[in-house]
């Protein structure tokens, strides 16, 4: 299994686990949160059979990377993923965030530069700025974000149930769009996660990307769904639409924040429109 080191712990060492298909010009799926790198299983084959070099891994604390005490905050997942550029020789890469992973792709961009990026692509997007404050009156109440932590303390493996449920939108969507086994995939895959990366990371949904923002010089696709009750469209999408001058933003009605699972069909759609035949000539 391949891995990347990103550090120690005490008399550990951190490593990150990562996965690498194909040829071509690289793509680095960046997945959200509780899942792993595995959640892009519906976006693989696509990326795939257009010919590119498909990457995706495991953010520290979730999947099958380490799960350290520390290290849950922006700087830190961007310079993990800067570790991942620099070992891999990533040039000409499109960065692609669903949900937790846009944060990624923002604070990357805005930290590091587009130097080894060619194109962002933002799904279910966190960016610009989720909390509710005086220069941000569009947000989210802070207390939102109290009740999801102190129901992980309680009962992390129920409080998670109960957030994927509304990932995906499960009591429209059950048995139509996503089964009872995924749902329960899922969350396999959220309750093996890091206890305290869990809970750390809710907190980092509230750091503020529009310094980020501006930093971001390349073409980049926006994909939202307009019934996405964790990251309510209005406060995110819409306002990242309004704030990267030039980007092209697909709205997928009635899809939930799950929607890389449940609306795929229009998301891989979206994907090869956006990013073209410049693949399949590489390949070729």
């Amino acid at each position: 299994m391949p891995y990347i080191d990103i550090g120690r712990e005490n008399s550990g060492p951190l490593d990150m686990y990562y996965e690498d298909h194909g040829q071509g010009n690289p793509v680095v799926l960046i997945h959200g949160y509780p899942l792993s790198g595995k959640s892009w299983e519906k976006q693989l084959p696509v990326l795939l059979g257009m010919g590119y070099r498909v990457i995706t891994y495991d953010r520290r604390g979730f999947g099958e990377s380490s799960k350290p005490a520390v290290g849950y905050d922006y700087d830190t997942f961007t310079e993990d993923l800067h570790k991942l550029m620099v070992e891999l020789d990533l040039h000409n890469t499109v960065l692609v965030g669903f949900s937790m992973g846009t944060g990624e792709v923002a604070h990357y961009l805005g930290r590091y530069g587009s130097k080894r990026v060619s194109k962002a692509i933002f799904i279910s997007s966190l960016p610009p700025f989720l909390l509710k404050t005086p220069d941000n009156p569009d947000g989210v109440e802070r207390s939102v974000f109290e009740g999801i932590k102190q129901g992980i303390t309680a009962d992390r493996p129920a409080a998670m149930m109960q957030f994927l449920k509304t990932f995906y939108n499960f009591d429209v969507y059950q048995g139509k769009l996503v089964s009872d086994e995924a749902l329960y995939a899922s969350w396999n895959v959220a309750v093996m996660a890091s206890s305290i990366a869990t809970l750390a990371c809710v907190d980092t949904w509230l750091t503020d990307f529009r310094k980020d923002l501006p930093h971001i010089d390349v073409p980049s696709l926006i994909i939202h769904g307009d019934a996405d009750r964790v990251l309510p469209i209005a406060a995110t999408g819409d306002r990242l639409y309004l704030a990267l001058k030039g980007s092209h933003y697909v709205v997928i009605p009635g899809a939930p924040h799950g929607l890389i699972w449940t609306h795929a069909e229009q998301v891989n759609q979206e994907l090869q429109d956006f990013l073209g035949q410049g693949a399949q000539a590489h390949a070729a």
